[in-house]
Order: C-alpha cells, then structure tokens, then sequence
C-alpha cells in the first residue's frame, strides 16, 4: 500500500492497521530487536508514515501495550457481565470460562506475545510503569468484578503466564514430537488445544514479518 493509497483510509482503521502490525513484529521480535521499518513493511506503508503517527518507537510500544491490554480487559469484561446476568455468583466455572477466553485471543499472536514482552521490561521507567498500571488493572478486575479471592486471581494469573510462555517457547509448533511437550500441552490446553494448533498452523505458513 502506498502512501496515497493510506491517506485515503480512516485515520482510527490506519491506526489499527499499524498498532496491530506493530503488536506482531514486537511480539515475534522484542521491543529492542525491532524497528520502525519492519513495523511500517508489515502494516504495508511506509516507515515516515508510522513516525509521523506516533512518534517515537517507545511511545508506538506504550500504544500497542495499551491496545493489548484493553483487548483484554475488554474480553474479561464481557465474559463477566454475561456470567453475572445468567448466574450472579462467582464459582469455578468463571474462572473456566475467562481462561477460554484468553485462550481464544491466541488468534491474535501479537496482544499475548507483546504483553510478554512489556511484562520482561519492568526495568524501563516508561514501558514498565505502564506494564505494572495495566498488569493490576487486571488483577483487580478478576478480584473485584469477577469476585475472586486473591489466592484465585493468582492461581489464574500462573496459568495465564504459562499459556503465554508456551506460546512464545512455540512448543505448539512441535505437538506430538515426543511425550513430555505433547502431554503438556495437553494438560494446559485441554479443550482449546485444537484452536491453538490450528491458529500456530496457519501463522508458521504466513510470511514472518520483515
């Protein structure tokens, strides 16, 4: 896409454009592994173009953090309401029903690697206060409005930190060259293990980006 061809389209649909390419090369690459270049060839315009949207490649991460951690907060969210207009009381079958859907968000490679790259940077007095801002935002959701104890909240955290860490490790990608990776993913994955196999199938035939 050119850059005439970009300006015809709406400023929020480019914005997304770039902020979900960006989600992606940082997520497959880190923040400090990528550029603003390869951001710009994956989103299909040019580099100057991402410049002049968001300025820095800092504040580009800061935005994509943002986009990611909303995305989530707005699926747990939803999941929530739905639970409370049906039942009205938190159980275990919340906590079931939020974990598929964090799940479902594999779909989306870069939100749940790009989250894992923003939670390693907690050295970085930009990126790692805004990780620590959004990272209890969730533990206060799950706390407050899902209705879990902190020992629950915990307990869901660790299995989402270990989805994330399966995927960024992608022992997907190697399901059912020996036992130990297999039953693993098995045991973490249960019903959603078709999805993911499915998803990482479909991304390692997809071009990796510039």
């Amino acid at each position: 896409m050119n850059e005439k061809q970009s300006e015809r389209i709406p400023a929020a649909e480019r914005r997304e454009q770039i902020l979900a390419a960006a989600s992606l090369v940082f997520g497959e690459r880190g923040y400090f592994g990528a550029t603003t270049d390869q951001i710009a060839k994956a989103a299909g315009i040019s580099q100057p173009y991402v410049v002049r949207m968001f300025g820095t490649k800092e504040s580009l991460f800061v935005e994509v953090l943002a986009r990611a951690s909303g995305k989530l907060l707005d699926t747990f969210s939803a999941v929530i309401q739905e639970w409370k207009a049906t039942v009205g009381s938190p159980d275990r079958e919340l906590g079931r029903r939020l974990g598929s859907a964090y799940v479902n968000l594999v779909e989306d490679r870069g939100i749940l690697l790009s989250l894992m790259q923003a939670f390693s940077m907690g050295h970085d007095a930009v990126i790692g206060e805004r990780a620590r801002t959004d990272f209890l935002k969730i533990y206060r959701m799950l706390r407050d409005e899902a209705g879990f104890a902190p020992e629950e909240v915990r307990t869901f955290l660790a299995e989402g930190m270990l989805l994330n860490t399966l995927l960024g490790l992608r022992l997907p990608e190697r399901y059912g060259a020996d036992e130990a990776t297999t039953e693993l993913l098995e045991c973490t994955f249960q019903t959603k293990l078709q999805l993911v196999l499915d998803v990482v199938g479909d991304q390692v035939a997809a071009p990796s980006p510039a």
